[in-house]
């Protein structure tokens, strides 16, 4: 009797573990047999697999076949084994040569006529198949998303028979090819943007360092306008970024967008997502908003509109930049590398220092109101700002033009560009070490930062991202060192609005 080999790998997240499938022909009454903790779609792969063997004209074997899907202790779903288990059957039963699987990882679905149909999350498997150096062989329909992992020896087939006939040196199999119709997706220019010069820097100074940003103030104000074309001045995504991003988006339910998967994602769920839609989860986890942000942009309009258990389940992944998800009989990771924009209003009703006056909530009320945002989440906010109404009537016609997106785009990728030269991440993300290290103050500006703290019962972690703003500052100028208008500049942004923002 025959056994055989085959490599695959498992949907867990975007870790994309190895899967040995392996299969035994052996004596006993004709009955096929899997086990390795199969979900159940895997399950019904041994009916898939018999048909396809038996419609593509190969001899289904009359044996005790065992087919085990090893680690048995990982879980394992989907439709993805049906190629190698039959490849498997068929090579231990010594229909097609067993020389190249050992040189190959295969991952396919199986119709009942022996077509390869697409499967979820090709890209991570494509990316851990080169990192393990070898080859990977998917459905014609994965193709372009299996060749942005750029790995060597990647093939597309369109059925079992010209992946057997590929392995018995009979044919030849098409090389995957990514789609060249890549586009950018068009972002709102800052132009828009009608006065507002405070929050207009922000803003900028906001993306140059990849900092978190709250956005308070009446309604009307441009809050909202403001954070919709924060993507249009983020610099570009590395290809390490994008391609990091991509896994994320691949084993989502929507799928991979070929054609923007390199721009910078822009996720803004409703106030009433839940903290599963938020962060991830599910008896079979998947990734949330934030991991759907990886890279790119989460905004939070009406923030203390968000349940507040919704709101504080976002505190661990702002400082790791991940999200573990732990279920009974599951364990996935998600990435969560994202920059936070949320926008609110000072009360209920909203104009809470407003000079109209129109406010009519009770202290008690907006008391309430913003305490449904808490101080450990507010602390890991590194501007908090307000947006004022305008003073007078602002015009549309006749208003001097406002600068676009475009420039300031230049001035934040310069300044970017510092900082991954420099400590190789975003100022936002630098370690305690690394703060030290890349922003230390002279003795004057470490007494005006001492005097802030005292004066307005700053923490340590809000101390620290006050320095990291003051070094985005810095960079936005391409100045050396920390000066004393750096360092209150990002004071100012840390204070402003304080009255509508701190409690």
């Amino acid at each position: 009797m025959g056994l055989a080999l085959v490599h695959s790998r498992a949907g867990l997240g975007v870790a994309a573990p190895a899967v040995r499938v392996e299969v035994h022909l052996g004596n006993g009454l004709p009955r096929m047999s899997l086990v390795g903790l199969p979900e159940t779609a895997l399950r019904e792969a041994k009916d898939r697999v018999k048909a396809a063997l038996m419609n593509a004209r190969f001899k289904f074997p009359a044996s005790l076949i065992t087919i085990s899907l090893t680690p048995a202790v990982l879980p394992k779903e989907g439709s993805r084994f049906d190629l190698p288990i039959a490849l498997g059957i068929l090579a231990a039963s010594g229909q097609v040569s067993d020389e190249n699987l050992a040189q190959y990882e295969f991952i396919g679905e199986l119709s009942l006529s022996g077509e390869l149909n697409p499967v979820q999350g090709v890209l991570p498997v494509a990316l851990k198949a080169k990192e393990a150096g070898r080859g990977l062989i998917v459905p014609r329909g994965n193709g372009a998303e299996a060749a942005l992992a750029k790995g060597p020896r990647q093939f597309e087939a369109d059925s079992l028979l010209a992946v057997v006939a590929w392995l018995d040196g009979q044919e030849k199999l098409r090389p995957t090819v990514a789609n060249p119709d890549i586009a950018t997706r068009s972002c709102k220019d800052m132009a828009d943007v009608i006065d507002q010069p405070f929050a207009r820097r922000a803003l900028e100074v906001a993306a140059a360092g990849s900092h978190n940003i709250l956005l308070s103030g009446p309604p009307g104000t441009g809050k909202t306008m403001l954070a919709s074309r924060l993507p249009g001045i983020l610099p570009p995504l590395t290809e390490r970024e994008a391609l990091e991003a991509a896994s994320v988006s691949s084993i989502s339910q929507r799928g991979l967008d070929l054609k923007h998967w390199k721009t910078r994602s822009f996720r803004a769920p409703h106030h009433t997502a839940s903290a599963v839609a938020l962060v991830g989860g599910g008896s079979k986890p998947r990734p949330g908003e934030i991991s759907l942000a990886h890279h790119g942009v989460l905004f939070l309009d009406e923030l203390p509109e968000f349940s507040r258990h919704v709101l504080e389940v976002l505190r661990e992944p702002m400082e790791s930049g991940q999200i573990v998800i732990a279920r009974a009989a599951r364990y996935a990771e998600f990435p969560a590398r994202f920059q936070l924009i949320a926008a609110m209003n000072p009360c209920p009703c909203g104009y809470a220092g407003d000079p109209s006056g129109q406010c009519r909530c009770s202290g008690e009320q907006i008391q309430r109101y913003r305490a449904r945002i808490s101080g450990p989440l507010l602390d890991r906010i590194d501007l908090q700002i307000e947006v004022p109404r305008p003073p007078g009537m602002v015009m549309y016609n006749g208003s001097p033009p406002s600068e676009c997106s475009d420039s300031i785009r230049r001035r934040v990728i310069a300044a970017r560009d510092i900082q991954l030269a420099r400590a190789g991440r975003p100022n936002a993300h630098l370690n305690n070490k690394a703060v030290n290290k890349y922003c230390r103050l002279d003795a004057v500006c470490h007494q005006l930062l001492e005097d802030a703290a005292k004066k307005r019962f700053l923490s340590p972690r809000a101390c620290q991202r006050i320095l990291k703003v003051a070094r985005t500052l810095a960079d936005l100028e391409a100045a050396e060192t920390i000066s004393q208008v750096h360092l209150a500049e990002a004071i100012s942004y840390r204070m402003a609005g304080s009255g509508n923002i701190q409690y």
